[in-house]
């Protein structure tokens, strides 16, 4: 499938690797089809994309939250995950959405409200935790240690 990407240009996206998120993501109800897409040129970098393929105008960045959070282990009722049909530590990704503000050392992440993703049948669904988990979480200085870390270890 082609879509033409705000953040990549023109992309080609093979179906198979398209998720569906039946009743979309939250606050966008109509976008149900999207790719995990990553930077090739930032090959390093812990964020990638969650881009429709309904709106090519439409991406989130998005991350691995164990990256900032390593206990990251959110509740989410069963009868929410359904829809994804069984899940287990082979399937599941988990991701969370990040915020990049003109003022990028104020970039966070919402872990309140994690992505969940089947990958074998690439089915999602955003959901909202009940747990403690914020809406935001700076995680600039994270980031920033973390790869002077890395940097240190080539």
């Amino acid at each position: 499938m082609l879509v033409e990407s705000k953040v990549f240009g023109e992309i080609e996206v093979d179906d198979a690797k398209i998720v569906t998120f039946e009743d979309g993501i939250i606050g966008f109800p109509d976008l149900k089809n999207f790719a995990i897409i990553y930077d090739e040129d930032k090959k390093d970098s812990k964020i990638s994309w969650l881009q429709s393929m309904d709106e090519g105008d439409f991406a989130l960045p998005v991350m691995n939250p164990t990256v900032i959070e390593a206990n990251y282990d959110p509740y989410v009722e069963d009868e929410l995950l359904k829809p994804l049909g069984e899940l287990n530590a082979s399937n599941l990704c988990v991701l969370v959405v990040v915020k990049v503000p003109s003022d990028i050392k104020a970039m966070s992440v919402n872990l309140k409200a994690p992505i969940v993703i089947n990958v074998e049948n690439r089915k999602g669904i955003q959901v909202i935790v009940e747990d403690d988990y914020p809406v935001r979480k700076e995680i600039y200085g994270m980031l920033k240690e973390a790869k002077e870390k890395a940097q240190e270890g080539k």
